[in-house]
C-alpha cells in the first residue's frame, strides 16, 4: 500500500529515501552567476587604530603641495601612539595621586607639561586650549 504523500500510481514512494549529499555540479544547485563580469576593486582597509588618515590633512593645512611616503606615515603613526600612551600613563598616575577616578583636562594638561620639554610643551597646551574653546563654541 502506498504511504501518504506518494506521487506514483504504482505504490512506490519517491520520498522515502534518506537525503544524500547535494551534487555541486547539478544544475539545480548551481550558484547564481554574476551579471557583471568586470573586476571589482577591493577597498584597502586601514588599521582602525591608526592616525594615518590625519597626517595628510594636517600637512595640507601647513604645506599645500607636499606629500608623505608610507614609511614616513608609519614612523609618524608610531610616534603619535607612543606620545599618546605616555600622556595617558602620566595622567592616570596624576589622577591616582589625587585619589580621583576620572582623568580630566587638568591631568592631561599637567601630563603634557611634564612630558614635553620647554617651548613645545607650552605650545601644545596653548593649541589644545584653543581647540577646546573652538569645540565648545560649536555646541
Amino acid at each position: 500500500m502506498a504511504e501518504p504523500g506518494c506521487e506514483t500510481s504504482s505504490g512506490e514512494c519517491v520520498g522515502t529515501e534518506e537525503p544524500t549529499e547535494v551534487d555541486p555540479k547539478s544544475p539545480k544547485h548551481e550558484q547564481p552567476r554574476r551579471q557583471c563580469r568586470r573586476r571589482r576593486r577591493r577597498r584597502r582597509r586601514r588599521c582602525p587604530n591608526s592616525f594615518a588618515i590625519y597626517f595628510p590633512r594636517v600637512l595640507k593645512q601647513v604645506h599645500e603641495g607636499l606629500s608623505l611616503s608610507q614609511k614616513t606615515v608609519s614612523i609618524l603613526d608610531s610616534f603619535v601612539k607612543d606620545i599618546f600612551e605616555r600622556i595617558a600613563d602620566e595622567a592616570s598616575r596624576l589622577a591616582r595621586s589625587t585619589k580621583c577616578s576620572t582623568i580630566t583636562f587638568r591631568e592631561i594638561q599637567t601630563a603634557v607639561r611634564l612630558l614635553l620639554p620647554g617651548e613645545i610643551g607650552k605650545h601644545a597646551v596653548s593649541e589644545a586650549t584653543k581647540a577646546v574653546i573652538r569645540f565648545n563654541a560649536r555646541e
